[in-house]
């Protein structure tokens, strides 16, 4: 059978497949973002504590996130579990090294005025830092995302959720009638909804930075 008719015999697992692997990283990147900006948060201030928090979570990317998985199979088993923390620790350097610099960027002027004014550390840091630095934050979550689109599918060789079951499904069948076709439906799910993604976040930065911001 061609591909169409593949997709078409094959349409509710691939659903199934897609809602999973949407849902995966998605998750894990409001998991990822949350420490992110965390980390980014407490380290700022300090020109080593920053530093110490890009080389660690860079530290992390260099890991080749198959070896990862398996590694972690030992201690946590298949399925989700490996696929969450994976999938959060690849997700961290973007949002911890934009949040750094979109916090480092703020105006030293706009936080002297919020201080002269009488607002408290926290207050001027949610009132005033984060807001200013967010565009740079959802920049990186944006990339974050999507790496993380095609590191869900290497979740699979771990009996992971998503689209990656049916590209290794196609590679472990390679010569028969479908497999061909199994790996074209993973890859090409991955691609569009990793533009769902991308559109959203664009969607997401129109309603949440202000116009002159933007500019």
């Amino acid at each position: 059978m061609n591909f169409w008719e593949y997709v078409g015999t094959r349409h509710q697992q691939l659903l199934t497949d897609t809602y999973q692997h949407a849902s995966a990283v998605f998750q894990c990147m409001v998991i990822a973002t949350l420490l992110g900006v965390l980390i980014g948060v407490v380290s700022y201030r300090s020109s080593w504590g920053g530093s110490l928090a890009i080389t660690s979570t860079s530290a992390i990317l260099t890991i080749p996130s198959l070896a990862a998985i398996g590694l972690l199979i030992p201690l946590v088993g298949l399925g989700v579990p490996p696929t969450v923390i994976i999938l959060t620790l690849y997700g961290l350097l973007p949002v911890v090294r934009n949040c750094i610099v979109g916090l480092r960027g703020v105006d030293p002027s706009l936080v002297d005025a919020a201080k002269g004014i009488g607002m408290s550390r926290m207050r001027r840091l949610l009132k005033v830092e984060l807001p200013l630095a967010w565009p740079p934050i959802l920049t990186g979550i944006r990339v974050s995302t999507q790496m993380l689109m095609g590191i869900a599918a290497i979740a699979a060789y771990a009996s992971g959720p998503g689209l990656g079951n049916e590209i290794f499904g196609g590679l472990a069948s390679l010569g028969s009638a479908n497999a061909i076709n199994k790996v074209l439906a993973g890859t090409i799910g991955i691609v569009i909804l990793a533009l769902l993604f991308d559109a959203a976040y664009v969607l997401l930065g129109r309603l949440t930075i202000p116009r002159g911001i933007r500019v």
